[in-house]
């Protein structure tokens, strides 16, 4: 079932997704040639319980980190640990944060020291996805807009989509109905109603879109182990339109 958010609710909303942003923004201006995987999770496990709130992904079905940190060909749930981030790598990021029992979810792609233009152009493919997604968000408009607007983008560009992950209601919930897959044909799916809340998640990869689950029972990768990239903003629909709450 889907749940329309109240005004009250969207206020307590826009605090954690302004949060999560906010501790987002700082975790990826930490990233740098040389830095550990776990000092950036340390950083955003640091940054969310000072502001008083808890790591939504700290013990979720037994994740046992605050950061989600998925390098070059790991696509997402990469779990922090020693690994050191090197030139040339991208870095996704993902953060959770629960503030006064809402949950706000993000995500972006770092380029560290990238000079391979194929490489930033699937970063910015990515994105742009994203924001085609949330730009289709509107009341009367349905979920699978949202969807059709995402592929299209990604598959102009002559990347893959990854199917087998998908977006996500949010709320009181980390995950909670509907699924917003990024992929689909337009004019299906629910009904976009003011008051649905919900995350807008594209994760692309470079060639092929078949991925596998490694042994630790989280991280992603592709199969052919070919870069991916990960953009994610929590979004609320308004009479107008989207309301970023993740923007920062």
């Amino acid at each position: 079932m889907i749940e329309l958010k109240t005004e009250s609710q969207l206020e307590l909303m826009r605090a954690s997704g302004r949060l999560a942003g906010d501790v987002l923004t700082q975790v990826a201006a930490a990233v740098a040639p040389g830095i550990t995987t776990r000092e950036l999770d340390a950083l955003a496990q640091r940054l969310i319980t000072d502001a008083g709130a808890e790591c939504s992904f700290l013990g979720y079905r037994g994740y046992p980190a605050a950061l989600c940190v998925s390098i070059n060909e790991e696509v997402i749930h990469g779990i922090p640990g020693d690994r050191q981030v090197l030139p040339g790598d991208i870095v996704s990021l993902d953060v959770g944060v629960c503030y006064k029992g809402y949950h706000g979810d993000t995500a972006t792609t770092v380029a560290v020291a990238v000079s391979d233009p194929e490489l930033l152009h699937l970063l910015d493919v990515t994105r742009r996805a994203r924001d085609a997604g949330i730009a289709a968000v509107r009341p009367g408009a349905r979920l699978g807009d949202v969807s059709h607007a995402v592929e299209r983008v990604v598959l102009k560009a002559g990347f893959a989509v990854v199917r087998d992950f998908v977006g996500h209601g949010i709320g009181q919930a980390l995950h909670e109905d509907p699924q917003v897959p990024n992929y689909g044909k337009p004019g299906r799916g629910p009904v976009l109603k003011p008051g649905m809340t919900f995350c807008i998640e594209p994760m692309v990869a470079f060639k092929s879109a078949a991925v596998s689950v490694l042994r630790d029972g989280w991280t992603v990768v592709t199969n052919d182990s070919s870069p991916s990239a990960h953009f994610e903003h929590t979004i609320a629909v308004c009479a107008d339109g989207a309301e970023i709450l993740t923007a920062v």
